[in-house]
């Protein structure tokens, strides 16, 4: 009989029977050479919202699977991942004798209020920002104009500057960062928003017409902003020129000049000739040494927006000045609800920049809308940061924005004068935010009894259908500053009664608001058509052109009338008539049903069948 397999024994030779089929006790050894946990010294931690289960354990300084379990003795049950609420963080705690506190959070969406520390060791001399303040025609662009040899007041409209425009020159090897602003009264807050972002104050004082009342509102905004103050007293060169009367209006405002004992510089000069301007130059230099004026250009930029609009061809485009930092390209920035990324930058000369030390004025492309005019911006290291804060602070604006609900043109304002009816509504489109504002600043200070002024909407940009839409929702009127509709906004407009006035110059439409609200308005005309006269034939004259023989088919035919060509519902030529004849004679005007001569002036392409269209200027409203 074959012997039976037996199984093999696997058991270890050194393992005696009596342990066999037992494990060992696990004993936990540590390394020779790792580490050992150390309490934590800071007793303290910093509860943070969406805080994890994991997050707890690291900032207790607890293994997660301790802390893990120790919610489980909670009868809570959750993961590393999950999140944990406040009050089971404490009570982790207080077993571990730690103390819980909570986040301090810094709203960033107000970082104009935050306050970074830079290291004295940083700071390096920066450049002087000057602002040049005065009453209208009182000679500022004259003297930048002079400072930067240019031509700057042929493009503003009525020689008036509009906009705040910032420059720099170099002087004795040193920049001095001007900007120039309005002196209109219109313009009192572009003013208040140059005072509030420059350190020296340049008062120009006519010195053949004194102090205005633009001159005072400029050294008040001056005064509250604490600037260092300049005053050139200007137009020397005029033989009524009489600087001791400045200095006594002056010194009646407490702004005393240094040679009467005062502690002001004042410095007579003729921007048209030039006349003292470098002694001007060189006292704005003393002055800005004696501030001691420093920034940190190796941090990242913050300042403020000079001027912003919306370019054609290269979308929104603003003016900064960098007030601390260094501004770069491809820089992520917040300026208020706006945010953007730096794709290019320029000098006022145009010249491609690639960076912006502190006090530099400069252009930059890149953003996603216009910011307003005077908005702080700040540059951040995360693009998504950005556009979180940008998010954040335009859902804030607007749940503050206020409905509005009601459409008067200007002439029946004052035709309702019932009720809450006189409220003049108004939707404002102009070519920057400074003329925005300086429409918002003027327009606060129009105050008529009983009656109110409301903003529908204040935007950069052309007029578009949006625009006559929320117009004929809220019965507002759209006014336009350099800004033009296109002609099918014009027509949507007109078919939805709508009113649409455009500008040039800005305190002629405040006149123009003004008036209707005293009921003032200058009489209204519009195009209104008279007549149609058909064309039967048509008859050519040598040096004298083409005669239409027509027949009046509708109203009357005048031999003043404007007069449209329509051939197959096609207007073809506008213009004037330049005679109209009944056989041979002269006549002033023809009635329908009867037959006349009619001649086109600068136009002969007359063809059978073609429709004159007559029409002239008629007032629409009386006056008031």
């Amino acid at each position: 009989m074959a012997p039976q397999n037996k199984r093999p024994n696997f058991k270890k030779k050194n393992q005696s029977s009596n342990n066999s089929g037992k494990r060992k006790p696990f004993v936990e050894q540590r390394r020779p050479n790792a580490p050992v946990r150390v309490e934590p010294i800071d007793k303290t931690v910093i509860f943070k919202d969406g805080m994890t289960v994991l997050d707890l354990a690291e900032a207790m300084h607890r293994p997660i699977a301790e802390i893990i379990k120790k919610l489980m003795f909670m009868k809570i049950l959750a993961s590393q991942t999950q999140t944990v609420e406040r009050d089971i963080a404490e009570l982790l705690c207080i077993e571990y004798g730690l103390e819980l506190k909570d986040e301090i959070k810094t709203d960033m969406t107000k970082f104009e209020e935050l306050t970074i520390q830079d290291d004295p060791k940083n700071l390096v001399e920066r450049a002087p920002v000057v602002t040049i303040m005065g009453h209208v025609d009182h000679g500022k662009t004259t003297l930048l104009d002079t400072i930067r040899h240019s031509r700057v007041t042929a493009s503003e409209a009525g020689g008036i500057t509009q906009h705040v425009g910032a420059y720099q020159v170099i002087r004795n090897g040193k920049p001095i960062t001007f900007i120039d602003t309005p002196g209109h009264a219109a313009f009192t807050e572009m003013r208040a928003r140059g005072a509030r972002m420059t350190d020296i104050v340049i008062l120009v004082v006519a010195a053949d017409d004194g102090v205005m009342p633009q001159t005072k509102e400029a050294l008040d905004h001056a005064k509250a902003s604490e600037c260092s103050i300049i005053v050139a007293i200007n137009k020397m060169d005029k033989p009524t020129a009489n600087p001791d009367r400045v200095k006594q209006e002056l010194a009646d405002l407490n702004l005393l000049a240094e040679d009467w004992g005062g502690s002001t510089p004042f410095c007579p000069i003729s921007a048209l000739r030039g006349t003292g301007v470098a002694e001007l130059l060189d006292t704005i230099q003393l002055v800005a040494e004696m501030m001691e004026l420093k920034a940190n250009p190796n941090r990242m930029a913050s300042g403020s927006v000079i001027e912003a609009k919306l370019d054609k061809g290269k979308g929104p485009v603003a003016t900064l000045l960098v007030a601390n930092g260094t501004l770069k390209v491809g820089d992520a920035f917040v300026v208020g609800t706006t945010y953007g990324k730096i794709r290019a930058m320029s000098d006022d000369l145009g010249r491609t920049l690639t960076e912006a030390k502190p006090s530099s004025a400069v252009v930059i492309y890149g953003l996603n809308d216009v910011p307003m005019a005077g908005d702080a911006f700040m540059v951040f290291s995360d693009e998504k940061q950005v556009r979180d804060i940008a998010l954040k602070r335009s859902e804030r604006q607007l749940r503050e924005e206020k409905g509005v609900n009601k459409t008067m043109t200007l002439e029946e304002f004052f035709k309702k004068a019932e009720g809450n009816e006189k409220v003049l509504r108004l939707i404002i489109k102009a070519d920057t935010q400074g003329s925005i504002e300086a429409f918002k600043g003027a327009i606060d200070k129009i105050k008529v009894e009983g009656t109110s002024i409301d903003i529908v909407r204040a935007g950069v940009g052309a007029i578009t259908d949006t625009d006559v839409s929320l117009a004929e929702a809220s019965k507002a009127i759209v006014i336009g500053f350099d800004v033009r509709p296109q002609a099918v906004v014009r027509d949507t407009a007109t078919s939805k009664g709508v009113e649409i006035r455009l500008y040039d110059i800005i305190y002629e439409a405040l006149d123009d608001i003004e008036k209707a609200m005293k009921g003032m308005l200058e009489p209204v005309f519009e195009k209104k058509a008279i007549g149609e006269a058909s064309v039967r034939e048509t008859f050519t004259i040598s040096k004298v052109g083409t005669i239409a023989g027509c027949m009046v088919t509708d109203g009357i035919i005048k031999r003043d009338s404007l007069v449209k060509i329509v051939r197959d519902g096609i207007i073809i030529h506008e213009g004037k008539m330049s005679s109209l004849k009944r056989f041979k004679d002269d006549v002033r005007e023809v009635k329908q049903g009867y037959d006349c001569g009619i001649m086109i002036e600068s136009f002969n392409d007359l063809k059978v069948g073609d429709v004159i269209e007559a029409s002239e200027m008629q007032e629409v409203k009386e006056n008031a």
